[in-house]
């Protein structure tokens, strides 16, 4: 059998092995619920997404529901309720079928990069090159980084992205194969890729970086760019530039688009919030911490939070990371002759996660697992690109079985070892309360105490409830969300005059949160005081008309005002049938 008729039966072999181990790893998410973390305002409260109707359709292609324009997502997400209605496991089971696929593509995209950055020698197969691209597809797929992607239903958005974006750069590289593999019709590869890149930005527009990363790719590993005097400008590559014009306009549009959602929707923090050297450190701060736990993936949470103690860009933690990132690039920068491979991972790694970063900080979090999904690819390109290395190297020595052979049973414990960390990761995402203690119990702050308090009062645990909010309101004084939790809590224990008092202090903290309002009102009607009830409940819509529950409780609030009593005058004749007498009675003298 000819190698090339053989590449096909090891291609399918090693994809049917790389889904097998993706789906065992996060087999556990088929278990889980949905969560209280923007998984009740996306879909246990929101039902304008249910279905693909025609009314679910222009819902999807016009909302930036919770800041974000996602209608392709949106679609997968009808068509998840169409099949399983609220069943949660249906919807684990399509973002997990949905991450397996990208798992093989990502082979194949290894597998192409690889053979491009690192061409075989005569006589060295095609064995290591696709042991080096599944052994990157599991370095990427099984991470325990990847589980809040794939097991929280809210972030299916990477996953339908992250499909899109890795066929658009398989396409783009078909696209530019040397002129002597070239076949028929390949400009159709180029606006192929053009049109999946915007396929991913309609998924989410994190993908936005995409241009940038066909260009790093043009300088490496394909060297349509650089590498000499007239490799940068000029005639010989000035077709290398145009055909990244349409690419480039298709990002700056969905990065424009995306960051006036941002604005609009209140995502991006402003500049007297997070300050510019803030900024700076907390930028440092993540490129460091997800290398870190790429490399160490224990102790992931859902939330690290952005809390005052560690934001000080003076403090150690961001002092040692900004000097181990600027370490990292001058290391990288002066050997980029001898590993050029080194630079374009780092440089792929920083670019793909500067719409996350703290330059743009947006969130209440200082890093999430979730922005690795794509910023991560190349770490793992990297690491099957040193097996391969070492393959090869190994190949002509003597005794080259033992060393083959160890590196083999290295690189199977390690995945291994990250699949059973992904095992139990995946679980961590069960249901709200198993969430939330596990964020207070690996990154305490006080939005995670705010959400295992109002998951534990979910579940009827309210004196527990209670002390997480205490909890939450030391650790942050001027926590609005809190005291609404509280009273919400107070309430359903029977305390009112205490429930009243936090729903007023939260408005002290914020005076023009429609909730705050609409809970003050209604405690308020509860208690008897109806116009004061009103004038709350008329606030809450004033501020946000789409609050059905306050439109509701208003109504009741309204029919419950007491009506004045009109005034019913007694005839001069004292019968009833005449007309009154409305002139004014004189007395005689």
């Amino acid at each position: 059998m000819t190698a090339d008729r053989a590449r096909p039966r090891i291609d399918w072999g090693v994809c049917l092995l790389l889904a097998l181990v993706t789906f065992i790893a996060f087999l556990p998410a088929l278990q889980n619920d949905f969560v209280n973390w923007d998984d009740d305002r996306n879909f246990l409260d929101n039902p304008d997404y249910r279905g693909l109707g025609p009314a679910q359709l222009k819902w999807m292609w016009t909302t930036t529901h919770m800041g974000h324009y996602m209608p392709l997502t949106w679609m997968t997400l009808g068509l998840d309720y169409r099949l399983w209605g609220l069943d949660a496991s249906g919807y684990h089971l399509t973002s997990l079928l949905l991450h397996v696929a990208n798992v093989v593509l990502f082979y194949f995209l290894a597998v192409r990069l690889l053979r491009t950055a690192t061409p075989s020698r005569a006589g060295e197969g095609e064995l290591g090159l696709r042991l080096a691209g599944a052994l990157a597809a599991l370095l990427f797929g099984v991470h325990p980084l990847r589980v809040e992607s794939v097991a929280w239903v809210t972030e299916r958005r990477d996953v339908v992205s992250g499909l899109f974006y890795l066929s658009a750069i398989l396409a783009y590289l078909r696209a530019c194969e040397p002129a002597a593999e070239r076949e028929t019709g390949q400009e159709r590869w180029y606006w192929g890729a053009l049109g999946l890149f915007a396929l991913a930005l309609l998924s989410k527009s994190m993908v936005v970086t995409l241009p940038l990363i066909l260009l790093l790719l043009d300088v490496y590993p394909l060297r349509r760019l650089g590498g000499g005097p007239g490799r940068w400008v000029g005639r010989a590559v000035w077709r290398v530039w145009l055909e990244k014009v349409p690419f480039l306009v298709l990002g700056l549009i969905g990065g424009v688009l995306a960051v006036l959602r941002g604005i609009s929707g209140q995502l991006l923090a402003s500049t007297e919030t997070v300050g510019l050297w803030k900024r700076a450190a907390i930028t440092s701060y993540g490129l460091a911490f997800y290398v870190w736990k790429m490399v160490t993936p224990v102790n992931l949470s859902p939330l690290y939070e952005l809390v005052p103690d560690r934001g000080d860009p003076r403090a150690w933690s961001f002092l040692l990371t900004g000097a181990a990132v600027l370490t990292t690039t001058l290391v990288f920068v002066l050997f980029r002759r001898r590993y050029p491979a080194l630079l374009a991972t780092w440089v792929a790694y920083a670019v793909t996660l500067f719409p996350v970063s703290g330059l743009l900080q947006n969130g209440p979090q200082i890093a999430a697992d979730r922005f690795t999904y794509l910023s991560c690819l190349a770490w793992a390109i990297l690491g099957g690109g040193g097996a391969l290395a070492c393959w090869r190297s190994w190949a002509h020595w003597p005794g080259r079985k033992a060393p083959a052979l160890a590196m083999a049973g290295v690189a199977v414990l390690a995945i291994v070892a990250l699949g059973f960390l992904t095992w139990k990761q995946v679980q961590v995402w069960r249901d709200p309360v198993t969430l939330w203690t596990h964020a207070v119990a690996t990154n305490p702050g006080p939005m995670a105490h705010e959400n295992l308090g109002v998951a534990l009062a979910e579940v009827g645990d309210l004196p527990e409830a209670v002390g997480h909010f205490e909890e939450a309101l030391r650790l942050n004084p001027d926590s609005h969300i809190a005291h609404i939790d509280w009273g919400v809590v107070s309430a359903r224990q029977g305390k009112a005059d205490e429930a009243i008092r936090h729903f007023r202090q939260a408005l002290r903290l914020k005076p023009d949160y429609d909730v705050a309002h609409g809970n003050l009102g209604l405690a308020l009607m509860n208690q008897g005081e109806i116009p004061e009830a009103i004038e709350h409940l008329q606030l809450a819509v004033r501020i946000n008309p789409n609050n059905g529950k306050a439109r509701d409780n208003l109504a009741k609030a309204l029919a419950l005002k007491p009506k004045p009593i009109e005034p019913r005058l007694e005839p001069a004749n004292g019968d009833p049938a005449q007309p009154r007498s409305m002139t004014a009675v004189t007395p005689s003298p």
